[in-house]
């Protein structure tokens, strides 16, 4: 039985979802071959995350997955290549999968999920146009609404940190115009990691039906900011600073309403959750987090329940 994507929300109770998988990484990468600043700060400094450590925490990751009942899927093994941030390559909106046009060197990794996809309805799977430039993390399906973060000043190709182009707004309102497509342009660099969103879940990211976590210096737009506290109410955000969105705070995953899956050491912000009835599954993931990217980056939900 041919299986049907379904994702019309970022926390929906999660049925399948794609866990990258961090063996056979290869080499430390060399400063110039790093895509953003995170990982070259680390690289430089000579601390740059071990294969093995990684391999822990992500299956910490996918342990908690599976005790809540989710099907985990993995990607096919490459050998010597970096597959932990699945998100980057694909994302599902309502019944349908879209191919990100990424960096031309990572499409092995898109190669290496082909297989898990062939389970479901090959119809829904569509690839945008070349000149649409576009990756998982700045894509938020949310209701009525899809969250795209951006960038479209006239220097984007200056920025390795820039992803999702203007293009890709403009796809996605053809794509879905049902939908209100809402951008928000972030703040880029390619040198200092505390000033770099690299994706939108960087520095905001949805919990429960109400609540957001939310790092406002990392917008351009104080409007666009602003659009987020009155949609959810400014008691319902839990603001985060820039070494907060630093460690990748934002970069929280919901497997339901009700249980978010949050880095162990990020305290207050597992205290904040906590408080405000959350279950907090707190996983060890610092080590992958050296390389711009936690939770949220690391996996591809393919199904999620409906929820009332």
């Amino acid at each position: 039985m041919v299986k049907q994507f379904y994702i019309k929300n970022e926390v929906s109770p999660l049925k399948s979802v794609i866990l990258g998988r961090a063996d056979s990484m290869g080499p430390i990468p060399t400063p110039e071959q790093c895509y953003d600043p995170k990982s070259r700060e680390h690289v430089l400094a000579g601390t740059y995350p071990l294969e093995k450590d990684m391999i822990q925490e992500m299956s910490a990751f996918e342990k908690v997955l599976k005790k809540h009942g989710v099907q985990v899927y993995r990607p096919k093994l490459l050998k010597n290549v970096n597959q932990i941030f699945v998100r980057d390559i694909g994302f599902v909106i309502d019944d349908t999968f879209i191919k990100s046009n990424i960096l031309p060197d990572r499409e092995a990794e898109f190669q290496a999920i082909k297989p898990i996809l062939e389970e479901f309805d090959k119809d829904k799977i569509i690839q945008p146009p070349q000149e649409v430039h576009i990756e998982g993390g700045d894509v938020m399906p949310w209701g009525d609404y899809i969250f795209v973060g951006t960038y479209r000043r006239p220097d984007y190709p200056e920025y390795i940190t820039a992803r999702t182009n203007a293009e890709a707004v403009d796809f996605l309102k053809k794509t879905f115009p049902h939908k209100q497509v809402i951008a928000f342009d972030l703040k880029k660099s390619n040198t200092d990691p505390y000033e770099n969103a690299l994706h939108l879940d960087c520095i905001f990211q949805p919990v429960g039906f109400d609540r957001a976590i939310i790092h406002k210096e990392g917008f351009l737009d104080t409007k666009q900011y602003q659009f987020l506290v009155e949609l959810f109410g400014m008691d319902h955000l839990f603001h985060i600073d820039k070494t907060e969105m630093y460690n990748m705070f934002a970069n929280v995953f919901s497997i339901s309403p009700q249980v978010v899956v949050s880095e162990k050491q990020n305290k207050r912000l597992n205290k904040w959750l906590a408080d405000q009835g959350f279950t907090v599954e707190e996983v060890p993931y610092k080590e992958i987090a050296k390389q711009e990217g936690l939770l949220r980056c690391s996996t591809l939900p393919l199904q999620r329940a409906d929820y009332e």
